[in-house]
């Protein structure tokens, strides 16, 4: 009769989660929002004005839509924009 080779049972493997990066403006998460730069529009083409969360209409660029990786570049861009300001009220 031939001797039966033992064999340890495997380790129990744990398959690693997968967690979306957190939500926000910091690099590596997902943006909240879109975020939109007015466009200079003498024809420069130089971003001015503050970030905004809707087209602001005419020209403008989007730096991040909704549910997009926040990059160091779009980071940077964010960073360079001012504040808006938020005391102008109607």
């Amino acid at each position: 009769m031939a001797a039966r080779k033992e064999t340890a049972d495997p380790a129990a493997t744990v398959r690693p989660q997968q967690y979306a990066a957190g939500t926000g403006w910091d690099v590596g998460q997902t943006a909240p929002s879109d975020a939109f730069r007015a466009l200079d529009s003498a024809g420069s083409g130089e971003p001015t004005g503050p970030v905004v969360h809707t087209h602001p209409g005419g020209y403008a660029r989007q730096i991040v839509a909704k549910g997009g990786l926040v990059t160091e570049g779009v980071h940077r861009e964010l960073a360079a924009a001012p504040a808006a300001d938020e005391s102008d009220e109607d």
